[in-house]
């Protein structure tokens, strides 16, 4: 199996953020973003999910932490779909329960190329250190819409905030791992019947699948009138 890692660098008007995971690592963990918090939740999937993550970001703390938070889990995203390929070989699959004294956690994900998220974490407090659990969900959010995966999120227990979150990154972490394992016995088929995991709007916007590095600018788009059309009731990141 060929090298198994990217970097991808995204900048915007609010956030200058690079970011580059090695799937194959060995849970090495380097993080420059102005959110502890955050960096500490990061470095339980880098650990539990033998991947190294390294990332910078710079964003516009001064108004506060969501455009940061949420891009971070975008570029991510990004460097983790370049990474893993077409993912012939894998698993595909990965799930986990994790405990931590009296909070247990469950993660499911499916390298689909069908972005989703069922999050369901009821947090017994509204911020931790400092950071609002409510960015936890535009995190996943943006990571899901970029890697292509379909990620399910189940706090099943806990009353301690810190405990519900560490929960879900340490659990996260574990089934990454699970699902981008190579299956000697796939003997580099793809995981699905339909013959392709590829998702090529996906490829088209990445362009160069060879290439490890790639810089995303859209900070020119300020100047520009861009006019996209959602259904009303769904959220687009």
């Amino acid at each position: 199996m060929s090298k198994r890692s990217a970097t991808v660098e995204r900048n915007t008007l609010e956030t200058q953020i690079q970011a580059t995971i090695n799937l194959d690592g060995t849970g090495q963990c380097k993080l420059d973003t102005g959110l502890p918090f955050l960096e500490h939740m990061l470095d339980q999937v880098a650990r539990h999910g033998l991947v190294d993550i390294d990332i910078k970001a710079k964003g516009d703390l001064h108004i506060d932490a969501h455009h940061t938070v949420e891009d971070i889990g975008i570029t991510l995203g990004q460097a983790f779909a370049k990474a893993v390929g077409d993912k012939k070989g894998v698993r595909r699959y990965g799930h986990a329960y994790v405990p931590l004294d009296e909070a247990l956690s469950r993660v499911v994900v499916d390298l689909s190329g069908r972005p989703g998220l069922e999050m369901f974490v009821d947090f017994t407090r509204g911020s931790i250190g400092g950071f609002d659990v409510d960015l936890f969900y535009e995190f996943f959010q943006g990571l899901v819409n970029h890697a292509m995966i379909t990620l399910h999120i189940d706090n099943l227990r806990g009353k301690n905030a810190h405990h519900q979150a560490e929960t879900v990154f340490k659990a996260f972490g574990r089934a990454l791992r699970m699902a981008v394992e190579p299956d000697p016995r796939m003997g580099g088929m793809t995981p699905s019947t339909k013959g392709t995991l590829r998702n090529f709007a996906l490829e088209h916007r990445l362009a160069d699948s060879s290439c490890e590095s790639q810089v995303i600018d859209v900070s020119s788009f300020a100047s520009r009138a861009i006019a996209v059309l959602f259904p009303p009731t769904r959220r687009s990141r």
